[in-house]
């Protein structure tokens, strides 16, 4: 399958010459617009909060022409790519490959978060009294916290129109890879239906390039809201527990993804450097459904064979939560050294053993983590739920450090999988990597 990425808009006459690129002019590069969004809502949101609180519409709206056909996407990509192998033991292969390593990545993800956490103590002195915080119901109020027979229950979804307009990744994924399943022991009958699926996948890519640029002006939307709501200095007063997640952060690149990079045969650098248009963009918007559709496209442009991409990248998005993961434990040990709540060793592995079922099946949207972060908290029972409150001025920060973490995560998990599956063409990734990357922003 053949397309261009949904934020390469000029044709690739060139592709077959890689010294025959010319890099565009710096404006013209979408991480380039998409940072210059960014720091101009910094400047409204500081110097004029009164319009930068006027702004989060063009985030709000960027964000829904996303996820309105972002579910689709998923279906056609899951169906186009299983279908057309009619290999079930293959699919049911790389579906478990990938779940094994997503549960010990994420696992890794908790317990460095945890360690580093615990030996900064960045909410250490603070002797905050829980009983005095008071933030909005809405962020704070716990979801209701089911056992493992709900989850697995809920993966189903009653009807399939219901799981496309409520945007359930997991609820919609199980319906793919069931329809794709069935197109699959049809046979040759089912042709015609997967050539109209690539007909409407090939038009919702249109839609998301087209939608792409706007992209820098939904960054400006999200940053100067955030801005103006909390203020510059309230965002600098937490900035002890955010230098110490940032440097999580740092760490999990450089002690997990980095030598797993190497182990799929990949430079880490040269591929954040590919998909960094996407990695700024979700700087801004701190939503991670905003690039999956531009991720697909770029992920089987390096050569990934299109039903891997197709299982992974989904159900990457629902069960690889690495960034996420190291948000949950950092912030969650934090609240209780803020609020002195009981933080025995026994204590944080109950808390370890509940982020590992809590932290699958998120939605992906900005904003969804403080709601699993308060039904983390409510099932510990020992650090006050509404402690969260401390942290709502600061989240958008944290929130785009992890979701870039996840995008990241996520395209890694994709590569390592292929590599297992003997599913990659090592010559074309390694072209795009060395001189795609001039146009793949």
């Amino acid at each position: 399958m053949s397309e261009t990425t949904p934020t390469d808009a000029p044709a690739e006459a060139g592709a077959s010459a890689p010294g025959a690129r010319k890099r565009p002019p710096f404006y013209r590069d979408l991480a380039f617009q998409v940072l210059a969004g960014v720091a101009l809502g910094v400047l409204v949101g500081a110097l004029a909060p009164s319009v930068g609180q006027h702004v989060q519409f063009l985030g709000d709206i960027f964000i829904h022409l996303i996820q309105m056909v972002v579910g689709l996407i998923i279906f056609c990509t899951v169906t186009h790519g299983i279908a057309s192998v009619r290999d079930l033991g293959k699919v049911g292969r790389i579906a478990i490959r990938s779940l094994v390593y997503f549960e010990v990545v994420t696992t890794i993800a908790l317990v460095i978060a945890l360690v580093v956490v615990n030996v900064l103590k960045p909410g250490s002195g603070m002797h905050i009294d829980p009983s005095s915080l008071h933030a909005p119901s809405s962020a704070t109020e716990p979801a209701k916290s089911e056992g493992f027979d709900d989850f697995l229950v809920n993966l189903v979804p009653t009807s399939a129109v219901q799981a496309f307009a409520e945007s359930s990744i997991l609820q919609i994924l199980v319906f793919s890879v069931l329809f794709a399943c069935g197109l699959a022991s049809v046979g040759e009958k089912a042709q015609p239906v997967l050539d109209l699926v690539h007909t409407v996948q090939q038009a919702l890519f249109w839609i998301i390039r087209k939608v792409m640029r706007i992209a820098p002006a939904a960054a400006f939307g999200a940053i100067g809201y955030t801005v103006s709501e909390y203020g510059l200095g309230m965002l600098l007063s937490l900035g002890r527990l955010v230098a110490v997640f940032y440097l999580i952060v740092v760490l999990f690149f450089g002690l997990v993804l980095w030598p797993v990079s190497r182990y799929a045969g990949v430079s880490l650098l040269k591929l954040l450097r590919y998909f960094r248009a996407e990695l700024v963009l979700v700087l801004g918007t701190s939503s991670s459904e905003s690039v999956f559709p531009q991720l697909t496209a770029k992920l089987k442009k390096l050569g990934v064979d299109e039903p891997v991409v197709g299982l992974v990248l989904p159900t990457a998005y629902s069960f690889n939560h690495d960034g996420t993961c190291l948000y949950f434990a950092a912030v969650s040990v934090f609240l209780g050294q803020a609020t002195g709540a009981d933080l025995s060793w026994t204590a944080q592995l109950g808390l370890l053993l509940v982020l590992l079922l809590t932290s699958k099946g998120g939605a992906g949207v900005s904003g969804s983590a403080i709601a699993v972060l308060a039904l983390t908290l409510s099932a510990t029972d020992t650090i006050p739920v509404s402690s969260i409150a401390l942290v709502l001025g600061v989240h958008s920060i944290l929130s785009a450090a992890f979701v870039f973490t996840n995008i990241a995560g996520n395209c890694v998990a994709t590569l390592v999988v292929a590599r297992w599956e003997k599913a990659i063409d090592r010559e074309r990734l390694r072209t795009e990597l060395d001189t795609g990357y001039r146009t793949a922003a």
